[in-house]
């Protein structure tokens, strides 16, 4: 993922009816949900979630297909996957961990000791 498409995923989830939003979509898993269903499972009303679904849709974050009379949202999970990997992409001084970590991972090297080893 590129820096200004992680930027824009952010942004857009950097609201908490967005982030409620995308996470709702999230649960609902790759069938989605109606615009109906989505403001009654997040208790926003129809007139702001139309703009809400609008950014996260322009961030790559939702997709959204016809189905007969329903628009139904989809959260757009290789975007996410993309922005986590971003996010956690020089993690753990490149060794690889799991995003869900509780703890930090451990470095291998210590931050001193990585200085000492790059000096001339």
């Amino acid at each position: 993922m590129e820096t200004k498409q992680a930027l824009s995923a952010l942004a857009a989830l950097a609201h908490e009816s967005r982030l409620r939003v995308f996470r709702t979509l999230v649960q609902a898993g790759p069938a989605g949900m109606a615009a109906g269903q989505i403001s009654e499972a997040t208790g926003i009303a129809p007139s702001s979630l139309s703009f809400h679904l609008k950014e996260l849709n322009h961030a790559a974050l939702v997709s959204s297909r016809q189905a007969g009379r329903f628009v139904i949202y989809a959260a757009q999970f290789g975007t996410m996957n993309g922005l986590l990997a971003f996010l956690t992409e020089n993690c753990c001084g490149g060794n690889p961990c799991s995003p869900v970590r509780q703890e930090p991972c451990a470095a291998p090297q210590s931050l001193s000791t990585t200085l000492e080893v790059s000096r001339p």
